[in-house]
């Protein structure tokens, strides 16, 4: 494995409706290190939360599978069992989840839905025991254990993304798959919840995917950055690389599109155009039709993803 917890090889995940093929994700490979942090980021609707999901393998009708492997610490997460799968989500693999309304049971105390996941994975714990553990996680989190009590309608938005980030954390998985956790957070939480997840990557080498459109925090937290598009993987490398010299001319246009405090940025410079249908995409490039350095070979051939000094880019610009 080469240190590798998770190997993504050639993926497509496809979600056949009524006037075509939603191409949701196309041929995308990479890999994450045991212990490090990943930034995936790109405009909605590039494929992000689709790939999470895929992941856990938490597809809903019709989405569906067409092709490549998905290797857990080795180990092909589309040829699992229904039952290893199940042992794997929660325990192994967590994921925080963009809203937490449709995640959260209104039916049950917020005490109650820690007790069930704990115990669900853990069977000699006592009910105590898990209330103990998530007392002391919302105590983390900046929340009163006496919310254990309450239902999830009692709590603001922000409280509960960090119920929800709580249940993700507490039983100290190795792979966090976070997707926008930080939406609902103000800045004050949202600089505890960052502080948490470098403590806890520090104390059990927690390895991090982190879904988000805040590229200020995939800056401070990642040690390398994947850019989707249309489906598709458009750049990766360690971040400083992707930061300071952006190769594909998608990533150049998302850091330009960004305001900097510290230049003098008399305008922003947002990017020209819409992301692809993805039932009908562009031919060649899938970024062509918005690429300032667009060329005919652009248009008619995929290209092939160039490595430099490992920092990849599918970019006709490096062939």
């Amino acid at each position: 494995m080469n240190g590798n917890i998770l190997e993504i090889e050639n993926l497509n995940v496809h979600f056949p409706i009524h006037i075509g093929t939603v191409r949701a994700v196309e041929n995308l490979s990479l890999e994450l290190k045991q212990g490090e942090v990943m930034g995936l980021v790109g405009e909605s609707g590039c494929g992000k939360s689709t790939l999470g999901f895929s992941i856990l393998r938490l597809l809903r009708p019709p989405g569906m599978f067409a092709g490549g492997q998905i290797r857990y610490h080795g180990s092909d997460i589309l040829k699992m069992r229904e039952g290893e799968i199940l042992g794997l989500r929660g325990k192994r693999i967590a994921m925080i989840f963009q809203d937490p309304l449709t995640s959260l049971n209104p039916l049950f105390r917020i005490g109650d839905q820690f007790v069930e996941t704990i115990l669900t994975h853990e069977k000699g714990v006592s009910k105590k025991q898990a209330l103990e553990r998530a007392a002391e996680m919302l105590k983390r989190l900046g929340i009163a254990p006496e919310r254990l009590h309450e239902y999830p309608h009692q709590m603001s938005g922000g409280m509960r993304q960090r119920v929800m980030i709580g249940l993700a954390l507490v039983l100290n998985p190795d792979l966090l798959i976070a997707d926008e956790p930080t939406t609902s957070l103000d800045v004050i939480v949202e600089a505890q919840f960052l502080d948490l997840l470098n403590e806890l990557r520090a104390q059990f080498n927690l390895t991090i995917l982190l879904i988000s459109h805040n590229l200020g925090i995939v800056a401070q937290m990642a040690d390398r950055i994947t850019v989707m598009y249309g489906g598709r993987l458009t750049e990766s490398g360690k971040a400083e690389a992707v930061f300071a010299e952006p190769l594909h001319p998608y990533t150049q246009g998302l850091l330009a599109s960004i305001p900097n405090i510290k230049l003098d940025q008399p305008q922003l410079h947002p990017m020209s155009g819409a992301p692809p249908d993805l039932v009908d995409p562009p031919s060649g490039c899938v970024y062509h039709p918005r690429c300032p350095h667009v060329m005919d070979k652009c248009r008619r051939e995929i290209p092939q993803t160039v490595n430099k000094d490992d920092h990849l880019a599918a970019c006709w610009l490096y062939e």
